[in-house]
């Protein structure tokens, strides 16, 4: 879990491998479609402190982080947590009255164990498109070479060297070699579920080993499957040696998605409102507190938070899921939408009530959480004007489509509200305002 970070908090880099030139390409060209160029900034920054023997960097403060990258420390701690997702870095902290981190630097996945990444390759291939994916693929693939007719004369070490009797030798302990961390996921798969529903004639018993286990894991997220249709396409994917077939499972779970999502793949958001789309801090009213409320809070823990007791459902994930994936919409705005749906719709998120708001904020391209709480106070003072109106004079269809959002329903078109009912339209808004 994060910490309470200041500038004046100190840090010190240690490097646990060795990071070439062509490591930083892989960084740049692989992993920053993903992460975004402030992390992979800071990698190189935390690459820069280290000392002339790369191996441990002196103390600095995260003052110095932010003057060098010019970057807020909220964007620094953003662009930290994405390296740490990935495997680049891993932190830890000692708390005191002034805390102090260690980050520990790791090299990038080989191209080839990114390209062939259940998650990562995805993620890149949504992120690029296939064009731009296509290219990345053809510079790191090797060029094939027919040596049919050539001959191998490669020479044996032995060929060139002698053995013969030499000084005492001595072994060289923690001596600095290539290290990668890797992804790390909470692990979600009931594995003793899995393994108990296949029949024991059906798999062998070398069948989960933890490479299999962590492709299955890998899989399940990116994917979104469950353990009862995990059990399906593993099944689906036991070859004849009683084996999951890797490559047929990765095709059995991407057909699956396709086939639930109308051929679309999945792709990963960060859900926290981006630094440069936050509004300037120091103002103290509520409506500041509102706005820094809907930036600062997932979209997750702020649907949650609206929940006495419970959870939100799979069916409302899958829908914010959607909000920032098919409607590029930014958390902050997200969390702005649900608050103002639940109140429109009687405390129901649901889909294509969700869906007609959220096509008509794309339409007027809302980014920030400012903007989106300005439109929904238009769309209520358009509804109020519309409700007081009809009071006074029945309005005509021309007025009613001039003053009604498209996206409202037509039910509370008709609806003639009580004293208390107009009293609670007038305070629905009243965080907005």
């Amino acid at each position: 879990m994060s910490s309470t970070i200041l500038p004046a908090d100190t840090y010190v880099v240690v490097n646990r491998t060795i990071i070439t030139e062509n490591d930083k390409k892989l960084v740049t060209t692989l992993y920053q479609p993903i992460i975004g160029h402030t992390a992979v900034s800071l990698y190189f920054t935390l690459i820069d402190d280290l000392l002339k023997r790369e191996i441990m960097s002196n103390e600095e403060t995260h003052h110095h982080l932010m003057a060098t990258m010019q970057a807020k420390l909220e964007n620094i701690v953003i662009a930290r947590e994405k390296l740490e997702a990935v495997g680049l870095l891993k932190t830890y902290v000692k708390k005191d009255d002034v805390n102090n981190y260690v980050y520990v630097l790791y090299s990038p996945m080989s191209a080839s164990e990114f390209l062939n990444h259940p998650i990562l390759n995805i993620v890149l291939y949504n992120n690029i498109g296939k064009k731009e994916y296509d290219k990345i693929v053809s510079y790191y693939r090797i060029p094939k070479i027919n040596l049919k007719d050539y001959e191998d004369i490669t020479a044996n070490f032995n060929s060139v060297f002698s053995s013969v009797r030499g000084n005492v030798f001595n072994e060289n302990d923690n001596i600095i070699e290539r290290n990668q961390n890797g992804i790390s996921l909470d692990k979600h798969v009931d594995f003793n579920l899995l393994i108990s529903s296949l029949p024991k004639s059906m798999i062998n018993e070398r069948c989960f080993n933890d490479s299999t286990r962590e492709l299955i894991e890998n899989l399940a997220y990116i994917y979104g499957i469950d353990d009862l249709n995990m059990q399906m396409l593993v099944r689906n994917s036991i070859n004849e040696k009683g084996m999951i077939d890797k490559n047929e499972l990765r095709i059995n779970c991407r057909n699956f998605y396709q086939f639930e999502s109308g051929g679309m793949l999945p792709t990963l958001v960060y859900t926290k409102q981006p630094e440069y789309l936050k509004s300037p801090e120091g103002n103290t009213s509520n409506r500041a507190k509102q706005i820094y409320t809907f930036e600062n809070t997932t979209p997750y823990d702020y649907l949650k938070s609206k929940y006495k007791n419970g959870e939100p459902s799979v069916r409302e994930l899958k829908i914010i899921e959607d909000l920032m994936i098919n409607y590029k919409m930014k958390p902050g705005v997200v969390n702005v939408l649900i608050s103002y749906v639940l109140k429109m719709n009687n405390q129901k998120f649901t889909k294509n009530y969700v869906d007609t708001v959220a096509a008509q904020w794309s339409r007027l391209n809302i980014e920030t959480v400012e903007e989106a709480m300005e439109v929904a106070k238009k769309e209520h003072d358009k509804i109020k004007r519309m409700l007081e109106s009809k009071n006074k004079v029945k309005p005509t269809i021309d007025s009613k489509k001039e003053n009604l959002p498209s996206w409202f329903n037509q039910d509370m078109e008709s609806k003639e509200l009580s004293k208390e009912e107009q009293e609670e339209l007038d305070n629905m808004f009243k965080e907005f305002s």
